[in-house]
């Protein structure tokens, strides 16, 4: 069955780094993008990054543009995302999906993995 499976998430100290993985395995084709979303205690769903798989466009929520980055090694089936210049506000748990495309509706998510940034 398909699975998104997350890790990478802790605690860091406001302006640290982590790198978040999500091994992606059971799909039977490729899914049209995959990228992270994030929900914090109390706050809304934010759409985090996403990558399409036709063209490799990226997308960014403005919150974490020029701090994050996504990237995707396909033959090991995961994508990444890299948080840099971390801050309280990016304390949430993250998840990893597929979407039928970035900026459209998601097919499957993972369980989430927990990231805190606080000193």
């Amino acid at each position: 069955q398909v699975q998104l499976v997350e890790s990478g998430g802790g605690l860091v100290q406001p302006g640290g780094s982590l790198r978040l993985s999500c091994a992606a395995s059971g799909f039977t084709k490729d899914y049209d993008a995959i990228g992270w979303f994030r929900q914090a205690p109390g706050k809304d769903r934010e759409e985090v990054s996403c990558v399409s798989s036709s063209d490799g466009n990226t997308y960014y929520a403005h919150s974490v543009k020029g701090r994050f980055t996504i990237s995707r090694d396909n033959a090991k089936n995961t994508v990444y995302l890299q948080m840099n210049g971390l801050k309280p506000e990016d304390t949430a748990i993250y998840y990893c999906a597929t979407y039928v495309g970035c900026g459209y509706g998601m097919d499957y998510w993972g369980k989430g993995t927990l990231v805190i940034v606080s000193s």
